[in-house]
């Protein structure tokens, strides 16, 4: 569980978070953090402590702006309130129709409640890194051709002589 990289925490509980798109036409996708593309998206929350079973929990999906919290309906998506989930699971369906930059915000407890706040993308492309590992490669490639070329001369500059 230590190396589990799709737990969520919430103050001193531990969720485990999983997130899948069905219909994507690259494919059925499952991911744990950055939502690949926009579409129909399932998120599944399940809880690891088993405390959290006898605690309400409220789920809140925000687009990220720098909204103001008593407005926060404004920029809501999604929003579970507050519900014991005594199987010690949950989920929601939710459609992303466009990209952009979300907020994921899960809050447990009574009396005392505890939040986790966790910022992700959807549908943004990480065309840069392809970028970067394209020219590395080109300029790699191009390093070794070239000291292979100078080779072949050196060795065959003798020979002319």
């Amino acid at each position: 569980m230590d190396e589990d990289t799709c737990k969520l925490r919430v103050g001193q509980y531990v969720m485990h978070f999983v997130g899948y798109q069905p219909d994507s036409p690259s494919g059925p996708k499952e991911f744990c953090e950055d939502i690949p593309e926009t579409g129909r998206t399932i998120v599944v929350l399940d809880y690891v402590d088993a405390e959290l079973r006898d605690l309400p929990t409220e789920v809140r999906v925000i687009r990220d702006t720098a909204t103001p919290p008593h407005r926060l309906d404004e920029v809501t998506l999604l929003h579970l309130p507050p519900k014991v989930y005594p199987t010690g699971s949950l989920n929601f369906e939710l459609t992303f129709s466009e990209p952009g930059k979300f907020v994921g915000l899960v809050t447990v407890g009574g009396v005392e409640k505890f939040e986790s706040r966790f910022p992700f993308s959807v549908g943004r492309s990480h065309s840069w890194l392809h970028l970067v590992l394209s020219v590395a490669l080109i300029t790699g490639g191009s390093i070794v051709l070239y000291r292979f070329a100078m080779r072949r001369r050196a060795k065959a500059a003798p020979a002319a002589h």
